[in-house]
């Protein structure tokens, strides 16, 4: 047992090991200072709640207060790692500021009341805008981090109760790209790969991922790889010199926006050099004349130029992919956010198709998830999709569905596609929504151009409810606020990008009056009556192992098939991968084995959409070109971005994560050694383009777009030329010390375009115009940006992040026996 500092160490310690090997065990624990193991009164089985990864852990109960958390030995994701924002994000729940009884808004203040109440407001406005207007002026807003019990119950509510098209998750805003590119490519959502693939490639490919800071566990399982003998190549898309970048065999920097002139110079490559499995391709795919067609027109001189990439590195990236035995690629926000987003994460399902490599041992894609349970909303329908992956629009899919819920079809609404969230804040500003329902997401800090948004849900015709457990930036908006229960104090289940799905037990009982979303939930729906066609409550079910075996019948027979999984399962096993059936017990590790897809026309869950304008396709054009139910092959032409840089705003900017936080930080920033690693914002810079700016690490400095400005200190790193980047984490709700920039300065999304994916309707936050100019010297202070990952300084001197004797975690490399 060692102890190490896990903000300095983000990885934790190397256990290496070599292709085909399990990768060993390494138990961590975090406990509150002074606790050791046996002071714990009994430890409850989770998993995490602040990434997408899954990692199992138990949290730590002593006194009915959670004290800490340790990973889990066993569980097939983490091997018992747990990353930095696991090992201390679970102080949030203690938060001394945790929403504890419901709120309402009286003369302009929001006020303390009552759950009937409150609940009274909610239902009484519901019945009065159905009255007046319908289901139409509804609308609901949810996020990545409820428990997939909870999305069941929200979709069957919102589509088979009052029978809304408006609604969605903040999952649009980041894994909305993965299932869409999922779709274009294989008629389903689904990731076809698995973590283990980690365990056997001889090249991995990361896509604007930069997996090293958000999902840390994965990334120390390629460091443990890279490590051992026969460690894979690394070839990494990324304009910033993230971890990844610096293990790279190949680095391509691309210009912002350029995504898909990138990816078609490397199946140029694939194609011009034979690396086509041509077998694989004609007896599993369609549309490879159109695709080998259109590439042919990207050479690597032309998308060298386009990209502002050496040609040399685009050949050699092509080459590793083209030839590589076993080939896993991963994707994320650098393509889900940018320009072209779904043309470009279709692109990387191609060279998977065109290679052969699927469902095979080190054979896989992950289209990433940036939330824990954003593969949840997608599968149980919170995200404006029908639950089980079903097709909205086949008929016999929605009677499939109705027939489940014992409504009527017509009930149902399947008349158009479903209201994607940034549609939802445009009926909202244009009178057509008048309700709007958020839960446990942020909008007025994580939306695209937030001047306008926060001027939308600050609209006195507007009715906001806001479910949440802080007074966020949009909570203090709302009109009604109902108080709830977080990770640790309900039960549920919640999947992974891998497919894994984890139960969740409860710890300790939330604050105060606070509920459980799923509570809440049921609550609104006996109130406000809804019942099947039979005159029975539409909901079912009283908790949540109840509304999971509501959701297995209504997985039966579909591709996300959760009916061989039960919570005791779950508990005797940890994590597994769906499918789950009678036919395969024990789940199922990679799917499309084999060349078998979910693509047959009367099957899918889409029949595709242009990935120019979004359009639909017809179902009788999808059957014509798949009546097979083959992959396919999707070409894309690349378009310039909309706004590029010009002579007023010379640079492109671009928006993501750091390591040590999650989202617009209502729970790492409560967590002491997690905000005091990345404690405010800052802007990254070259040192090209700093020198032409006459900036320094640390000075103080102002980014501007056409919608606003951001002030921040000045990080100078090995980031593109012609870029600056921003972490979108920082909101409004904490208070800046000194003389740092305070208020509207310190959100990225001021100056972020309203404009998405025509295809996944995934808003644009990696793509916009944007000049810098210098506010004042820094004094020899430097930027507040952690040193340890992709923010790491050029400037020398500048002390590293570590969190010292707070910020220590115990490595177990024996593994332990839990």
């Amino acid at each position: 047992m060692t102890s190490t500092d896990r903000i300095a160490e983000i990885w934790g310690t190397r256990t290496p090991y070599g292709a085909g090997e399990t990768w060993p065990q390494r138990v961590d624990t975090r406990l509150a200072e002074g606790l050791v193991p046996d002071d714990v009164d009994r430890w409850v089985p989770s998993a995490s709640l602040l990434h997408s990864n899954g990692d199992a852990m138990d949290i730590a109960v002593k006194d009915g207060r959670i004290v800490g958390v340790r990973g889990r030995a066993h569980d097939r994701v983490n091997h018992g790692r747990l990353g930095p924002k696991d090992l201390f994000g679970w102080q949030a729940n203690a938060s001394p500021d945790r929403l504890t009884r419901p709120l309402v808004r009286r003369d302009g203040e929001l006020v303390e009341c009552s759950w009937e109440e409150a609940m009274e407001q909610v239902v009484g406005r519901t019945r009065e805008l159905l009255d007046e207007q319908g289901s139409s002026a509804v609308g609901f807003y949810t996020t990545g981090q409820l428990f997939l019990e909870e999305y069941y119950t929200l979709g069957l509510i919102a589509h088979g109760g009052i029978g809304t098209n408006h609604v969605d998750g903040n999952t649009r805003l980041c894994t909305a790209t993965a299932a869409a590119a999922l779709k274009e490519s294989f008629g389903s959502d689904g990731q076809p790969g698995s973590y283990t693939d980690v365990d056997h490639a001889d090249v991995i490919a990361l896509y604007g991922h930069n997996m090293a800071e958000t999902q840390t566990v994965l990334w120390s399982r390629v460091l443990d790889r890279l490590a051992g003998p026969n460690p894979p190549q690394i070839v990494c898309v990324d304009p910033r010199p993230t971890p990844v970048a610096r293990a790279a065999t190949v680095h391509l920097a691309p210009r912002p926006g350029t995504n898909v002139a990138l990816m078609n110079g490397l199946l140029h490559e694939i194609v011009a050099n034979g690396w086509v499995d041509e077998a694989y391709v004609a007896a599993h795919a369609v549309g490879y004349e159109e695709l080998a067609t259109r590439v042919r027109e990207y050479p690597p001189e032309e998308v060298a130029r386009i990209c502002d990439v050496p040609v040399g590195d685009l050949r050699r990236a092509a080459r590793i992919i083209g030839t590589a035995e076993r080939l896993l690629s991963t994707v994320l926000q650098g393509f889900y956010q940018s320009h072209q987003a779904t043309a470009a994460a279709v692109q990387v399902n191609n060279v998977h198709i065109l290679r052969g490599m699927l469902g095979r041992p080190g054979c896989g894609v992950l289209q990433m998830n940036g939330q824990p349970s954003a593969e949840n909303t997608r599968e149980a329908g919170a995200d404006g999709d029908l639950p089980g992956f079903r097709n909205w629009s086949n008929d016999e899919h929605v009677k499939d569905l109705a027939r489940v819920w014992n409504v009527d079809p017509l009930a149902i609404p399947h008349y158009s596609p479903p209201t994607h969230a940034m549609q939802m804040i445009r009926y909202a500003e244009e009178g057509t929504i008048r309700m709007l329902w958020v839960q446990g997401t942020n909008p007025a800090v994580s939306l695209p151009e937030l001047g306008r948004v926060r001027s939308v849900l600050a609209q006195e015709r507007l009715f906001l409810v806001v479910q949440d457990i802080f007074l966020s930036e949009t909570a203090q908006l709302a009109d009604v606020v109902l108080p709830a229960a977080t990770w640790g104090e309900k039960t549920g289940t919640f999947t992974n990008a891998d497919r894994t799905v984890h139960l969740s037990e409860k710890a300790v009982d939330p604050p105060g009056e606070a509920r459980p979303d799923l509570d809440i939930f049921i609550d609104f729906a006996h109130r406000l009556g809804l019942r099947d066609k039979d005159g029975a409550p539409l909901v079912k079910w009283t908790d949540a192992e109840g509304a999971f075996e509501g959701w297995k019948e209504c997985s039966r027979g579909r591709p996300c098939d959760y009916t061989g999984l039960t919570y005791d399962k779950l508990r005797a096993r940890g994590g597994i991968q769906w499918p789950c059936t009678d036919d395969q017990p024990d789940g199922t590790e990679r799917i499309y084995t084999d060349g078998q897809f979910w693509s047959a026309p009367d099957y899918c869950e889409s029949y595709g959409r242009d990935l120019v304008t979004g359009a639909p396709l017809e179902p009788t054009e999808y059957a014509a070109l798949n009546p097979d139910g083959r992959a396919i092959l999707k070409a894309a032409a690349y378009f310039p971005p909309h706004e590029e840089p010009s002579e007023e705003f010379p640079l492109s900017l671009i928006t993501g994560r750091t390591v040590y936080h999650f989202h617009t930080r209502t729970k790492t920033g409560r967590a002491p050694q997690l905000q005091a690693a990345a404690p405010e914002v800052w802007m990254e810079l070259s040192a090209a383009d700093a020198a032409a700016l006459d900036v320094a690490e640390g000075d103080l400095a102002e980014v501007t777009t056409p919608r606003g400005s951001v002030k921040a200190r000045v990080r100078v790193t090995d980031i593109r030329d012609g870029v600056v980047f921003l972490p979108f984490h920082y909101g409004y709700w904490d208070t800046d010390d000194g003389d740092e920039p305070d208020g509207a300065g310190r959100a990225a999304n001021e100056l972020t375009v309203t404009d998405w994916d025509p295809a996944s309707k995934q808003p644009i936050f990696k793509t916009a115009a944007a000049r810098v100019r210098k506010l004042r010297h820094g004094d020899g202070a430097p930027a507040p940006a952690p040193t340890t990952a992709a923010s790491a300084p050029l400037a020398v001197g500048v002390r590293p992040t570590a969190g010292a004797v707070a910020g220590t975690a115990d490595e177990d490399l024996t593994g332990g026996s839990r």
